[in-house]
């Protein structure tokens, strides 16, 4: 089996930065990483990836071409590319032996809760290769201070988790600069938990634009409130403290925690049901080596 994420988000979330500290962080516990580039319009990429879709297609080509805006030649992209996955699964198949994948995926949110295509590639890699995939979704948490955009923010997450149907982690990212953008409604658990949501309707409607849509804004709350799907964890990618909680948490979703456990039932059934506070560096070595390197922060932070 080889495990791996399928990191996505709106545009500006951090998810090219995430891979790049992601990969590192990962490298330094004692894990292969093999980076896979599948935005197209991901021109500067700060880390060395595996495999690039420019290989295969270029946005800019692509819009020439056919007289297209950003976002059609990106729809256009991820069809030519499933209509092409062989070229992908190829390409794969030298590092599914050894490597974590990190799969980079464009900011166009209609590729994840609208169209197919972007689901149905992930669901052919999963079923050919045998992947193990959870989805992290990365959200700017200063959309916390606007209750409004929050809503949006739940929103895209339910449609997201619904559309792919995968292991699914929400992720309120640049957690650390939320204080820039002024004062939370709430605690920030209101936020990561998704507690009751009609607590933030006093709030919107406060504001003038907010207000005329009122009921249309408390129905939608409602339909996140009876889902019950959606939370979040918060990431500072440049503090392995948090970065570390996040894998734990991702390593439970897809499976990693189990992959090199050889034991009865009871044993895997105490582990699922057990906190996340199992020792996932696997040697002594690998232990000192994550606890003395401080290089981490430093190469995460340059690419902020």
């Amino acid at each position: 089996m080889v495990f791996g994420q399928v990191v996505i988000g709106p545009p500006g979330s951090g998810k090219t930065t995430y891979c790049n500290g992601m990969s590192q962080f990962l490298s330094l516990v004692g894990r292969k990483v093999a980076v896979i580039n599948l935005d197209p319009a991901n021109d500067a990429l700060p880390y060395e990836c595996a495999i690039n879709i420019e290989d295969l297609i270029k946005l800019s080509d692509v819009m020439a071409e056919n007289s297209l805006g950003p976002n059609g030649g990106l729809v256009y992209c991820m069809d030519y590319l499933e209509k092409n996955i062989d070229w992908l699964e190829e390409k794969l198949k030298p590092l599914i032996e050894d490597y974590y994948l990190l799969f980079d995926f464009p900011g166009q949110v209609e590729l994840f809760f609208l169209h197919s295509n972007a689901r149905s590639i992930i669901n052919k890699l999963i079923k050919k290769l045998n992947l193990r995939l959870t989805a992290v979704h990365l959200i700017d948490a200063h959309l916390c201070c606007d209750p409004g955009k929050y809503v949006s923010a739940l929103l895209l997450s339910l449609s997201t988790m619904l559309h792919l149907e995968l292991p699914h982690i929400n992720v309120l990212s640049k957690i650390d600069l939320i204080e820039n953008y002024g004062n939370l409604a709430f605690n920030l658990n209101f936020y990561t938990d998704v507690e009751d949501l009609s607590y933030l309707q006093h709030h919107l409607d406060q504001d003038p634009r907010s207000a005329k849509y009122r009921k249309l804004t408390k129905e939608l709350c409602d339909v996140i409130d009876d889902f019950g799907l959606v939370n979040f964890t918060t990431l500072d990618i440049q503090d392995k403290e948090s970065v570390g909680n996040l894998v734990k948490l991702i390593d439970k979703s897809n499976g990693y925690i189990f992959s090199s456990i050889d034991s009865s039932v009871v044993e895997f059934s105490k582990i699922a049901a057990a906190p996340l506070d199992w020792d996932y560096y696997r040697t002594a070595e690998v232990q000192e080596k994550y606890m003395k390197d401080e290089e981490f922060v430093q190469r995460a932070s340059k690419t902020q």
